[in-house]
């Protein structure tokens, strides 16, 4: 806990809106993730369609 709120004193903010932000941060990580999981999903699926024209 002493490391948390040492991050938080270094950035000027609280422990209670640092956490808030890394939440936020790991949250739009993995919905960027899932994203390009699927795109690449579909990119390869629409590759082996072409592949076989």
């Amino acid at each position: 806990m002493a490391r948390i709120r040492e991050a938080a004193a270094q950035e000027g903010t609280s422990v209670k809106s640092l956490a808030h932000d890394t939440v936020l941060a790991e949250l739009r990580r993995r919905k960027v993730r899932a994203a390009a999981l699927r795109t690449a999903r579909v990119s390869a699926g629409l590759n082996k369609r072409l592949a076989t024209k």
